[in-house]
């Protein structure tokens, strides 16, 4: 199975369920959040990085919101693909 279950927000709603899984096929988390609202969005078009260039979302590329409540789901799904030998 290339895709395992990490874990859902423990807060989630009936309708909500941020969750994250860990692709072992790609090497790779997949995260399920809220969408970002445009304000979001246009910070994120304007904001200077590290590296000296502004960063927009390519059209192949999206973000998502996740709660921080979520930290130990995500860090719990990273300990599993390093027990996997995924990283």
């Amino acid at each position: 199975m290339a895709l395992r279950f990490g874990g859902v927000d423990p807060n989630t709603g009936k309708d909500e369920s941020p969750m994250v899984w860990v692709d072992d096929k790609e090497k790779e988390l997949v995260v399920q959040g809220l969408k970002p609202g445009d304000a979001l969005l246009a910070e994120i078009g304007t904001t200077e990085w590290v590296f000296g260039h502004s960063v927009g979302i390519p059209d192949h590329e999206n973000v998502t919101r996740i709660p921080l409540r979520m930290a130990a789901i995500i860090r719990k799904a990273l300990d599993d693909a390093e027990r996997a030998g995924l990283l």
